[in-house]
């Protein structure tokens, strides 16, 4: 392998305009290819980039001795199937979240993994700022006291366009979407594992077929009695914090999942005193410190800091949310799972 992690991008999806740049930009690697279904679509998008290859199928791009590891942001309900294409290609992977539909699928790919011997990692490219391990660092300390509520809002508006989002099969709604990034970030403030979930929908007809859900509303309750609130949605004005708040004061986070390369803030509060500022530091976009982690993770064997029964977890509170939205709304959703 040479000494820097040759990437492929699996499409040309939005997403990419700005992940290719950001995997540009990490020291250990390069963006050497990327596919799409035509091949002139993909050279176009291949000349615009500055990336050398250009393949007219996916299936080509796995194929070639030019990729040590693959890049997948295609529709949530094909990351599965093509993440298996890519281990059984000999192909490492880093694939946006969520990374199945189903935490038997994550587990799937966790059996896929081992037996290939390659990387895997879910995408959350959040977890990698700098803030996040502040805060993890703020809440060992119980700076505010005893954990009690976490409240998380990510909300933004997607149109009314022919959208992946309102698509059934191909795992669209608020919940996979935006709301994935609630429930990741509840499980890791509190370190544990939801033992009850409620979650209340707003739906609208599928481009597919039945309904699927514009925003959601959820609850999870964790065994320490901690409670994760949080409401999402994707059709929405945009909305994008995170509050921890404990018996002896609060923490706040705006603006958690951006993308970010600028210093951020948390703050800190205890009942009327005067409000502690723990300003990080910007630099690098946290999908950028993701790329590195993860290449350094294939170059040079250092363990991945997220690992796939992480990924199965999320995916099952997911699931528990999912079938509770549709069960207290009456909805006559398609199932995603």
């Amino acid at each position: 392998m040479s000494e820097k992690l040759r990437w492929g991008v699996l499409s040309c999806a939005r997403i990419t305009r700005k992940t290719i740049p950001a995997l540009q930009q990490t020291t250990n690697g390069e963006v050497v290819g990327i596919a799409s279904r035509t091949e002139e679509k993909a050279r176009e998008y291949a000349d615009k980039h500055g990336i050398p290859h250009a393949f007219g199928s996916y299936e080509a791009l796995l194929a070639s001795p030019e990729i040590d590891a693959v890049y997948i942001p295609l529709p949530n309900a094909l990351h599965l199937e093509w993440i298996v294409k890519s281990l059984d290609a000999g192909k490492h992977v880093l694939c946006e979240k969520p990374l199945a539909m189903s935490a038997a699928g994550c587990e799937e790919i966790a059996r896929k993994a081992e037996e290939t011997g390659l990387k895997v990692l879910e995408g959350f490219m959040y977890r990698f700022h700098p803030r996040f391990e502040k805060l993890q660092e703020l809440l060992a300390r119980q700076v505010v006291g005893k954990l009690t509520f976490v409240h998380i809002a990510h909300t933004f508006d997607a149109g009314d366009g022919d959208n992946i989002r309102w698509y059934t099969g191909l795992g669209g709604g608020a919940l996979f979407d935006t709301g994935c990034y609630c429930v990741n970030a509840g499980r890791m403030v509190t370190g544990q594992e939801p033992d009850h979930v409620a979650a209340y929908g707003n739906y609208r007809a599928a481009s597919d077929g039945g309904q699927i859900e514009v925003s959601l509303a959820g609850m999870l309750r964790f065994p320490d009695n901690a409670t994760v609130l949080f409401d999402t949605g994707v059709n929405l004005e945009r909305r994008n914090y995170l509050e921890v708040t404990g018996t002896e004061g609060r923490l706040y986070l705006d603006n958690p999942f951006g993308l970010l390369e600028e210093d951020s803030i948390i703050e800190e509060h205890h009942f009327g005193q005067e409000t502690v500022y723990h300003e990080i530091a910007g630099g690098k976009n946290h999908f950028v410190r993701m790329g590195e982690h993860f290449a350094d993770s294939v170059l040079n064997g250092t363990p991945l800091r997220y690992d796939l029964a992480d990924a199965a977890s999320n995916a099952r509170a997911l699931q528990s949310l999912d079938r509770e939205a549709g069960a207290t709304s009456g909805a006559e959703t398609c199932p995603r799972n």
